[in-house]
């Protein structure tokens, strides 16, 4: 049995630019309405904007141009009068009042990464947005509740230390159960209520209402990663509140199953893999020419279960073993994150036991249970339809066996004790066209997943492009697709 990497004892969540807490921020209370289906009539929140908190190093210090606030919002959207909790909010306002569109509010996924930092730093040379942009929209960013500035979530994630990452029969799948139930339940202690509502939707009611401080009519939104998800809820909420809609490497909204989600990720996984032989056939610069990647792979994976597979040295092969589980694991993050030469680097070394492999921690993290756990329902009934799951998933994607990322998500909902939400009704309403963007090997979100999400409004248009990568809206390689994201939320007017 392996267990997932120390984390230590008790940390907020999540643990990144923290220091950026919002002292500088005030906020009157109140939650928003909308056109939306309204859980009941609330008054809307108004916003008090103030200079925008320092960065600690190495971060630096947001732009001068940013502003903050907090919005106050329900604990429960169900209950609008009860308990408030605040939301972090930061604006950068256009560069060019008299050509001013509107607001592009943004999420940058994770779930679980602080999403006013594309405000903060909206004119940061490398991370932000192009100066064009910058003239037509107030960008607009947020930390999810629960998350960050807003008022981070709490956990004993000492529990989760001594959970199997890979349960390897019935006793460790059920110690999982165990330990994740566990968790949860010191999450609802530690945090409170709040723990069981940071789930999509009411993470796109808490968008409505800073629309709704913010004066505006409509919105537009891009999203990144889980980022797309929270655009798809907004979407079935609130559809007259947007302008235009941009979901850049899309999550699959229909509700997968565990194996549907683990096959798509998997799947994409192998054809990745069979990618990297094709380039390693006719370049020279692949360690492995000349010989067939797929079949290294099914190599290492024998002798991974014979258990005569070493972890590679300098002088040869070390004494430390690699499990069929350790090399998928490898596979998933080298195919998905590393060059080809590197990643082909890697394989060669692993096969002669002699060179360097980059091993990357695997598990999933407190913020995609506490998050993906109540939006998507990956229970698995036992270990029997686990193992079955398993076995099916790997003859779709015979060379890699599964994708790891997609699993360790799988696994961290099995024995969660807040069940998974129902899909909240689609309220009636005319959507703008929306514009979906995927790579063709993304193994974050995968594509399936991104022409599911495209299907799903009237009118969408799905932009593809031939890579192996994850978020394409950025400069560099993909930098092509953010003109296209740009020239969207741009061209109309209104």
């Amino acid at each position: 049995m392996r267990t997932r990497r120390k984390s230590g004892a008790r940390r907020r969540v999540p643990a990144v630019l923290l220091a950026l807490a919002a002292s500088a921020t005030l906020a009157a209370p109140g939650a928003a309405a909308s056109d939306g289906p309204s859980r009941a009539d609330s008054p809307t929140p108004t916003l008090r904007w103030g200079v925008c908190p320092k960065a600690d190093p190495p971060y630096p210090d947001p732009s001068p141009r940013a502003r903050c606030a907090t919005v106050k919002v329900p604990l429960d959207w169900s209950k609008p009068k009860g308990p408030k909790i605040g939301i972090f909010v930061a604006r950068y306002r256009a560069t060019d009042p008299a050509r001013r569109i509107g607001v592009l509010m943004s999420n940058p996924g994770g779930p679980g990464a602080p999403g006013a930092d594309d405000a903060l730093y909206a004119d940061d040379p490398v991370s932000g947005y192009e100066p064009a942009m910058l003239r037509r929209f107030d960008m607009v960013g947020f930390d999810p509740r629960g998350i960050g500035r807003s008022q981070g979530a709490r956990c004993d994630e000492t529990i989760r230390d001594a959970a199997p990452s890979r349960p390897a029969n019935a006793a460790e799948f059920a110690r999982l159960r165990a330990l994740n139930g566990r968790l949860a339940d010191s999450c609802l202690r530690e945090t409170g209520s709040l723990a069981a509502h940071m789930d999509g939707e009411s993470v796109a009611r808490d968008m409505d209402a800073i629309r709704a401080a913010l004066g505006e009519h409509r919105i537009s939104f891009i999203g990144h990663s889980y980022g797309t998800f929270l655009g798809e809820r907004y979407a079935r909420l609130f559809p007259t509140r947007l302008r235009a809609l941009a979901l850049d490497s899309a999550m699959d909204p229909a509700r997968p199953n565990a194996e549907r989600y683990l096959t798509d990720g998997s799947v994409t996984t192998n054809n990745t893999l069979k990618r990297l032989a094709a380039w390693c056939e006719r370049d020279a610069a692949c360690a492995l020419k000349g010989q067939s990647v797929t079949a290294v792979t099914d190599e290492l994976f024998a002798r991974a279960d014979a258990g005569t597979l070493r972890e590679p040295g300098p002088n040869g092969p070390t004494s430390v073993p690699v499990d069929a589980d350790r090399l998928s694991d490898f596979l998933t993050f080298a195919l998905g994150k590393g060059s080809q030469e590197e990643t082909a680097r890697q394989l060669a070394a692993l096969r002669t036991g002699r060179g360097e492999v980059r091993w990357v921690p695997g598990g999933s993290s407190l913020e995609t249970q506490l998050v993906l756990c109540r939006d998507y329902d990956f229970r698995v009934r036992d270990y029997a339809e686990y193992r079955a799951i398993r076995e099916r998933v790997a003859k779709a994607a015979p060379h890699v066996r599964y994708n790891a990322q997609a699993l360790d998500a799988v696994l961290g909902c099995q024995g969660w004790t807040m069940p998974p939400l129902p899909q909240p009704v689609r309220a009636k309403g005319d959507l703008p066209p929306v514009l979906v963007a995927n790579a063709t090997h993304d193994l974050a979100t995968p594509l399936p997943g991104a022409r599911r999400m495209a299907r799903s409004y009237p009118k969408a248009t799905l932009l593809t492009v031939d890579v192996v990568a994850h978020w394409l809206y950025r400069r560099g390689g993909t930098q092509d697709t953010m003109r296209a994201i740009d020239a969207y939320l741009t061209r109309r007017e209104d």
